[in-house]
């Protein structure tokens, strides 16, 4: 399985998932705005807007800066990527006024622009001239995009800052101060990281606590230098500078020995006139948390084993497998419907279990000796032993099978989904990342058990498990959706909702004239997601972290797994 089914939030297609490749990161800034105020200046903020079905919807905003032409906005707007998709981004600049609601009023409109998330992805950094209505330039207003992808191996920091005795720059009260966090790129540019709030009237302000990806705060090197600034807020947008300093996250990390980390806040033009000058204050880095994002393969990479199980529907709504017309049929030149699913599928999976042996189980049949019902049986008739050698060994043990049951009824699933799930209870006592189960189902018709299977599956959502169906067949899977939680949350029969999305259905015949591996790569395309969200919950990191580029920065302090 390659990088690309780390990703989040992928989508369902006839010709498989459109895969989101990564989160991308966007930072906004403005030139030379138009002036909407008589008094002041306009007080400008910028609304990102996302197409979808031919409608523009708001999907975020940045903060609103007063009384500036030129803003630089601190807010970070993140979005999924997604290659194989065409995203149409929207942004528009307004001039607030107080609690007006925006676009209210044609003059609050300050310009605006269309793209596709792609260009800017492709640019980095991408600068475009704001438009009026019907085209029209809005002076020369620009609007700046910088985009950074947020890989899956990415970490974030948390930071507290504070100061103490800042020189005062306000005639009849204290200073009004807040900070800034700038990064210094390889070509001397500088993009603003993080703009604190403003703390009124006082000289030694506790800045509330922000968190920021070390790849937007030092791009995964410890050792770029940062420019934070320290500053008096001005409501006309005039602020007083009061001093600089320079720091780099290598110097941020000797907080880990227990110690706080100070600098002089220096104003490098008083440091020049007066003789005497020591600082304008100091800035005390009080406390810092790093948390690493562990991805997929992070797990699997540490050694995390990847179990997998089948179960077929054996019911008789399938056909005599000795007619043609049965979906059980054995065609000497090619496989039935149950057998592709389960060889695409099971093909992945495999690569993932150093044992290569996997569990193949049935329902909805009468089995010897007895020829009672059965609604969960090895289909190798060994009770003590299910598992089959390779994918090959699970064809073989079905196609075995057949002779040797009567098909019958009904199609109860929750006995299988208990099994499994208690199974993969006792592997999530364990407390490490060793082992996950996938249960693929392949059924021919809607659940009989519908309420037993709606608990069972609230029930699995707690453990190491995910459960793939495929509707083999052309019956009517309308109600099947219902165990798919994309539409909504899938809840038990007392209303308790699932802790996770571990279900994914997919009817067979919408993938009839695609190839295996489209099959394949729609039913797992969530399984990444559902092994991070379960072993982030549980707060239980790889057990080999993968050595990358971050494991430097982030072995000083303590991590913890998050989604």
């Amino acid at each position: 399985m390659n990088d690309v089914l780390e990703a989040v939030s992928p989508a369902t297609s006839l010709s498989g998932p459109v895969t989101c490749v990564s989160k991308v990161e966007l930072r906004v800034a403005c030139k030379a705005l138009l002036d909407r105020d008589t008094l002041n200046k306009s007080d400008p903020c910028v609304i990102i807007m996302v197409q979808t079905n031919g409608q523009w919807t708001e999907l975020d905003r940045t903060e609103v800066i007063k009384s500036n032409l030129h803003p630089v906005f601190a807010k970070v707007l993140s979005l999924d990527y997604y290659f194989e998709e065409v995203q149409k981004l929207r942004f528009e600049v307004y001039d607030i006024h107080g609690t007006h609601s925006i676009g209210t009023r044609d003059d609050d409109f300050l310009g605006g622009v269309e793209c596709t998330l792609g260009q800017i992805v492709a640019q980095k950094k991408m600068v475009k001239p704001l438009l009026l209505k019907y085209g029209k330039y809005a002076g020369k207003s620009t609007i700046t995009v910088h985009a950074e992808e947020i890989s899956g191996n990415n970490g974030y920091v948390e930071l507290s800052f504070c100061a103490k005795k800042l020189d005062d720059k306000d005639l009849f009260s204290k200073s009004d101060p807040f900070l800034e966090i700038y990064r210094i790129n390889d070509d001397e540019t500088e993009q603003l990281v993080h703009r604190t709030e403003v703390i009124k009237n006082n000289l030694n302000p506790v800045w509330e606590p922000f968190k920021v990806s070390l790849i937007s705060l030092c791009s995964c090197d410890e050792d770029r230098k940062l420019k934070c600034l320290v500053w008096d807020y001005d409501s006309r947008g005039k602020h007083d500078f009061i001093g600089e300093f320079y720091v780099t996250f290598k110097e941020m990390q000797k907080i880990s020995s227990g110690n706080k980390v100070t600098w002089d806040c220096v104003n490098p033009k008083y440091k020049q006139k007066k003789r005497n000058y020591k600082n304008s204050g100091v800035v005390i880095l009080t406390e810092m948390k790093l948390h690493r994002v562990y991805s997929f393969l992070d797990y699997i990479m540490g050694g995390c084993q990847i179990h997998f199980t089948v179960a077929i529907d054996f019911t008789a709504s399938n056909g005599d497998p000795r007619n043609s017309c049965s979906l059980h049929y054995i065609n000497p030149y090619q496989p039935n419907e149950y057998l592709k699913a389960l060889i695409a599928v099971g093909e992945i999976c495999q690569d993932y279990d150093s044992d290569k042996r996997f569990s193949a189980l049935g329902f909805g049949a009468r089995i010897p000796p007895n020829y009672e019902v059965s609604h969960d049986f090895a289909i190798n008739f060994n009770p003590e032993d299910d598992e089959c050698e390779e994918i090959q060994g699970v064809v073989e043990a079905y196609q075995n099978c057949l002779p040797k049951i009567q098909l019958y009824g009904p199609t109860n699933v929750s006995p299988i989904i208990n099994r499994i799930a208690k199974l993969a209870a006792g592997d999530g006592n364990i407390k490490d990342a060793s082992r996950y189960h996938i249960l693929l189902i392949l059924t021919d018709g809607v659940v009989t058990d519908m309420a037993d299977t709606r608990e069972a599956i609230v029930r699995a959502s707690y453990q190491p498990l995910s459960i793939i169906i495929v509707g083999v067949g052309n019956a009517d899977f309308t109600d099947m959706q219902i165990l798919d939680g994309d539409d909504g949350v899938l809840r038990s029969p007392k209303g308790e909702p699932v802790l996770r999305d571990i279900v994914q259905f997919v009817p067979f015949r919408d993938f009839k004239t695609a190839s295996p591996a489209a099959l394949a790569k729609c039913v797992l395309a969530e399984v990444p997601k559902q092994v991070v969200e379960y072993y982030s919950h549980k707060a239980i990191s790889p057990m080999i972290p993968m050595r990358d580029l971050l494991t430097p920065i982030l072995s000083p302090v303590a991590t913890t797994p998050t989604e």
